[in-house]
């Protein structure tokens, strides 16, 4: 069980520890309990949060026994951010939330066998709580010096948003979760981002005072990318668990557009590849870059862990039908729907020129250039090449009735939309 540590360390997963050493101990005389908790701030987990899912994961895997906190209490109110308060959600809402998170978070975690993870929701025993009992038994251990150094905390109160005392106490309700679960489940480890540490080490202060017990925290690094952007975002926005808001293909394509100097870290983080399995994909990337093999097993890993074998499958070969490697009227609505998106468009109608339609869509700078590449062989219509300037777009070249594929050339795209 001890190695569980050291492969997370390889993997680039620890960040910050309360005492090293002692967790070591703990882990070898282990099975420990551990808990990672998720605020439903949003109506989806997106890829940072699958950074703790998947450790929490490895963890499971080591014989360790995972608590999955979904926070229908915290959720209310909400971690203080450094650029001002949030807006606080009806209860309503994040109830729903919570059940969506608790939906994505199952499938990546073994409700089954020895070290069989356990869903909680700190709402269940917040929610009784009064505000007498709140502040005798849980605010009474915490002094205001050290609550007011927090860095986010500092932060706020001196920028000119400043910070309620809603969020200002929202490091005591996480500090009591880790309690309540080292009373009800005897949790001896959380784990979260680095970003939590002080939200962490509340829980660790609080069990220390309270039921006089060691515990400890481990943080994983916010990931970022080697020029140091933040990760996880698109030109689209957030890069979502969620099918409904980020679909598989485009989350499949993010993983496969990495970066060759983020691919390896990713695979570390976000595979469960073997050392020696990424070494040598680490080894392709180097040698044979262009082949994109350490990109592709990313992408398909990742998309298989979160969507399913099927949903992969799917989306590999939608990529491929786009550019002539298989037929696209084997790609289903959904799946074309959110692979055609990514294209640039244009609206079209029955009868309109394909090469007005290459120069409208932008394929092409202009008619003229339409022309020249049909001449030479380089248009294609739905992976047809076209060899008449007059070919007019025909109901049978619609796509689920309503798209047509434009290529010029082997890679440039674009898509003509019939729909009204």
């Amino acid at each position: 069980m001890t190695d569980i540590l050291e492969d997370l360390r390889w993997r680039g997963l620890i960040a910050q520890s309360t005492d090293e050493i002692a967790l070591r101990d703990a882990v070898a005389a282990g099975p420990v309990t551990l808990y990672c908790g998720f605020d439903p701030t949003a109506p989806s987990l997106h890829i940072g949060n699958l950074v703790q899912i998947l450790t929490v994961r490895r963890l499971q895997l080591a014989g360790h026994r995972p608590l999955a906190l979904v926070g229908g209490a915290t959720g209310l109110i909400g971690d203080p951010k450094m650029t001002g308060e949030r807006t606080l959600n009806e209860p309503d809402v994040v109830a729903g939330w919570v059940e969506r998170i608790r939906r994505q978070i199952e499938p990546l975690l073994d409700f089954d066998g020895p070290a069989a993870a356990v869903m909680v929701n700190n709402l269940d025993w917040t929610a009784p709580m009064s505000a007498i009992d709140f502040l005798r038994d849980v605010g009474k251990h915490y002094r205001l010096g050290t609550m007011l150094a927090k860095d986010t905390v500092a932060r706020r109160l001196n920028s000119d948003q400043g910070i309620s005392f809603t969020e200002f106490s929202y490091q005591i309700l996480q500090g009591m979760d880790f309690l309540e679960l080292h009373r009800r489940y005897g949790a001896t480890l959380q784990t979260g981002g680095n970003d939590q540490w002080g939200n962490l080490l509340s829980g660790v202060e609080l069990i220390r005072k309270v039921a006089r017990s060691q515990v400890h925290a481990l943080t994983t690094p916010l990931i970022t990318k080697a020029d140091g952007t933040k990760f996880g975002k698109t030109e689209t926005g957030t890069v979502w668990l969620d099918p409904e808001l980020t679909s598989p293909y485009a989350f499949y394509q993010f993983w496969l557009n990495a970066d060759d100097a983020d691919v390896v870290g990713y695979l570390k983080v976000f595979t469960f590849r073997t050392h020696e399995e990424i070494r040598a994909l680490e080894r392709a990337v180097a040698e044979r870059p262009s082949a994109r093999e350490a990109q592709r097993a990313l992408a398909g890993d990742v998309t298989s862990l979160v969507h399913g074998d099927g949903a992969t499958a799917s989306v590999v070969a939608a990529s491929q039908a786009l550019f002539g490697r298989g037929s696209l009227t084997d790609v289903d609505e959904p799946t074309a729907a959110a692979a055609l998106a990514e294209l640039p468009s244009t609206r079209g109608a029955i009868g309109d020129l394909v090469v007005d339609l290459m120069a409208a869509s932008g394929l092409v700078t202009s008619k003229g250039a339409a022309r020249r590449a049909l001449a030479d062989g380089g248009a294609y219509l739905n992976n047809v090449k076209l060899s008449d300037e007059g070919t007019q777009l025909r109901h049978e070249d619609l796509l689920h009735g309503r798209w047509a594929l434009l290529r010029r050339g082997k890679r440039t795209l674009a898509v003509v939309d019939v729909s009204a």
